[in-house]
């Protein structure tokens, strides 16, 4: 208990360079092609681990990880909040949700002077609100906005209880140690809404039920109205506000058919979770990761290796199956250029938070610096990369 102590100690002193990153400082993290990582770092409870990867030509995943008081007020509540958020159509959401919905659930922490399901909940709403404010005002010059979302995958980790909410299909995956057998098992804590999952198209179904097509199977894929795979989400409000699916927005987007109601839903899947001592870390990731690696693969790549560079780690891994699949190389994976990667794989955001359970049991009286950092997208000029002739 006295090594722990020390060490936690050692943790609140270090240099501030290590210990306090505004968030975007290009210093928080290194670069390697298009991969951007932080192999290490001290939240409030223990180490986390980041690393992006981007295959767009604009990186449409976004990333957080904020630790400290998750208040406006001095007196706290403190812990640690994560962030994922996965855009589709565009960057422009997810950026917005990476500005904003943390500053929302400050405010709403505030105001409640505790973490809730409420708080968290609220947070999204004020956030999908925003945007919306965004498209309405750009809708004259720029009517494409209608069409960018995000997914959103949060964690909050806040007197030894932690808190999942998403929206979309990123997930969060819990690493377990069975004492008994000594093996860590991967236990699956957010609910996902692809509809690629039966449970989420019978949900489609019975919210509209005079709607024959709500879910159609295009290109051997599954997606709401012939056009998206996710059924909840921010942003996509082309899909929510009938208003905005209508000319000068492109044909692809709209709707043959006028709707009534919301097709897609801003309500996110909350889970609550007591920590306990057997918690070893969470993993955090957009769809792009859970694509090529299974959960107990992912925890198992975590949990047989150093804490130092893990979310790298599970990156090269996800990047190893997706050349496999294509029968290629993996060092001439690493060669092709953003935009042209994309018919590889996804953009990719892994966040793995480890679980100090002695830090845990005493967070409510914690109140450690403030650290806030944002995942990295690459700052290359075009084609920097080689792009592959073979790619098409």
């Amino acid at each position: 208990m006295l090594s722990r102590l020390i060490n936690y100690l050692k943790a609140c002193w270090c240099r501030s360079s290590e210990r306090y990153v505004h968030s975007g400082s290009d210093t928080a993290g290194r670069q390697d092609g298009l991969l951007w990582y932080k192999d290490s770092g001290q939240h409030l409870l223990g180490e986390f681990s980041m690393a992006v990867v981007q295959a767009n030509n604009l990186l449409e995943d976004q990333s957080q990880v904020e630790s400290g008081s998750l208040s406006l007020l001095d007196s706290g509540p403190y812990g640690t909040f994560v962030g994922v958020y996965d855009g589709h159509g565009g960057p422009e959401t997810s950026r917005y949700i990476n500005n904003h919905l943390f500053q929302h659930l400050k405010r709403f922490t505030s105001e409640q002077e505790a973490m809730s399901v409420d708080v968290i909940r609220k947070a999204f709403q004020a956030t999908e609100e925003g945007f919306l404010s965004i498209v309405t005002k750009q809708w004259p010059m720029n009517p494409q906005m209608a069409a960018v979302g995000s997914c959103c995958l949060v964690g909050v980790i806040c007197g030894g209880t932690l808190y999942i909410a998403n929206l979309g299909d990123s997930r969060a995956v819990l690493g377990r140690l069975v004492k008994a057998t000594g093996e860590v098992l991967a236990i699956q804590l957010s609910t996902e809404h692809n509809v690629s999952i039966e449970s989420v198209r019978q949900e489609l179904h019975s919210l509209h039920p005079d709607d024959s097509q709500i879910v159609v199977l295009k290109h051997n894929v599954w997606r709401v109205r012939g056009l998206i795979q996710i059924s909840r989400s921010i942003g996509d409000v082309y899909l929510k506000k009938p208003e905005f699916n209508r000319e000068p927005l492109y044909a692809k987007f709209r709707l043959r058919e006028p709707f009534t109601r919301p097709i897609l839903s801003t309500e996110p899947s909350i889970s609550v979770h007591e920590v306990q001592p057997h918690d070893q870390f969470l993993i955090f990731a957009s769809d792009g990761l859970w694509e090529h690696l299974s959960n107990q693969e992912a925890v198992d790549i975590v949990q047989n290796h150093p804490h130092n560079g893990s979310a790298r780690r599970l990156v090269k891994a996800a990047l190893q199956e997706a050349a496999k699949k294509r029968e290629m190389r993996y060092s001439d994976l690493k060669k092709i250029d953003r935009g042209v990667r994309r018919h590889f794989h996804d953009d990719i955001t892994v966040i793995v938070v480890f679980l100090d359970s002695w830090l845990v049991s005493r967070a409510s009286s914690l109140k450690g610096p403030t650290l806030s950092i944002r995942g990295g997208g690459v700052n290359l000029p075009a084609k920097t990369l080689a792009p592959c002739p073979t790619a098409t």
